[in-house]
């Protein structure tokens, strides 16, 4: 059965994969103003390191050389241009739909589906003719469970999902008990691990944004005057550039995504962690705790069993190890229960 492979609309790609598949094809053809090349082995998954998998040097040299071979193999086999799709595996070769027919990489350029139909119909492929002129085009859609994750394998929705378990982990923390927030948290936490085994994640990145994490926390108790949350800020904008293997567009990271999530990470660290971490080291202003230290006056003798002062309005039980006499000034040592413990002041 003839395969056409037609790379469109307008703008599209055909990459990596989309490379082999579009060389491969029984008919290749593309829309104008779209591109293919760029096929280059990229290694995926496993937290590589620097953007490449750890993997030594005659590795990659057998990945390359193979995918050499391969795409020459099946260039050949359809009469297309074999050197030009070496330089596509070797170099990151890409060309546009025009040169590429001009280069005979691909057989011919269609506007859109019917114009493919009109210029495909009568051509003689692997012996037979092919009439698609007015055929029925059938359309397999993908199901609802591959459009999920056509749009789950991002490098933004797993930056996405880093965000989301970093606040979420980190609101739990700071208010135990909240559940939500930790719930949220934990599953974008995996959801972001899983991603990682998937994307080419680069190790230096991820490093980096933890890095930036420990300094906005670390500057809440230096006092350093905002120079580690300055630093966080900066190890966090590099480290989310770094993230993933620039090498290949497909896995680039937009400023988009880069330049807001810095302002809001550093917003939130400052504005509300930051102020929720100062405001726990605030001396205590509510509670029993509060009356320690105090200066009362004994409303009557205070012995080791019985005694009454007057504090913040409110009359106290009070006890002291050594007898206060009436009238005399006290300080308060300790409240337990409904009985504060005195003693003679300046003792």
């Amino acid at each position: 059965m003839p395969v056409v492979v037609y790379v469109a609309p307008t703008g599209a790609t055909a990459t990596s994969a989309g490379c082999f598949i579009t060389v491969a094809a029984s008919v290749a053809a593309m829309a104008p103003a779209t591109t293919i090349g760029a096929a280059h082995p990229v290694s995926i998954g496993g937290f590589p390191s620097g953007g490449e998998e750890k993997t030594d040097e005659t590795m990659k040299q057998k990945l390359e050389n193979f995918s050499v071979s391969y795409i020459e193999t099946i260039a050949g086999k359809r009469q297309r241009n074999v050197e030009w799709a070496k330089s596509a595996v070797k170099e990151s070769a890409s060309i546009t739909a025009e040169k590429a027919l001009q280069l005979k990489v691909i057989d011919l350029i269609a506007s859109d589906i019917s114009d493919l139909l009109q210029k495909l119909n009568g051509r003689v492929v692997d012996g037979k003719t092919l009439k698609t002129a007015g055929a029925e085009v059938s359309e397999i859609k993908m199901s609802a469970s591959e459009h999920v994750f056509q749009k789950l394998w991002r490098p933004e929705v797993m930056f996405i999902l880093m965000l989301i378990a970093i606040y979420g982990i980190i609101g739990e923390m700071t208010t135990p008990g909240a559940i939500l927030p930790g719930v949220v948290g934990a599953i974008a936490l995996v959801l972001a691990l899983y991603l990682a085994a998937v994307l080419p994640v680069n190790v230096t990145g991820l490093v980096l944004i933890a890095l930036a994490l420990m300094l906005f926390i670390f500057d809440v108790y230096a006092t350093t005057h905002g120079v580690l949350t300055v630093g966080g800020i900066i190890a966090f904008l590099i480290g989310s550039l770094m993230l993933f293997n620039r090498g290949d567009p497909l896995f680039r990271l937009s400023l988009n995504y880069i330049i807001p999530a810095t302002l809001v990470t550093a917003a939130f660290f400052i504005f509300i962690i930051g102020k929720g971490l100062r405001a726990q080291l605030l001396p205590i202003k509510v509670g029993k705790e509060t009356l320690i230290g105090k200066t009362v006056t004994a409303l009557t003798p205070i012995d080791s069993r019985s005694g009454r002062i007057f504090v913040e309005g409110e009359y106290w039980n009070a006890i002291s190890d050594t007898p206060i006499e009436k009238d005399e000034q006290a300080e308060i040592s300790a409240v337990q229960g409904l009985t504060v413990k005195v003693k003679t002041k300046g003792k």
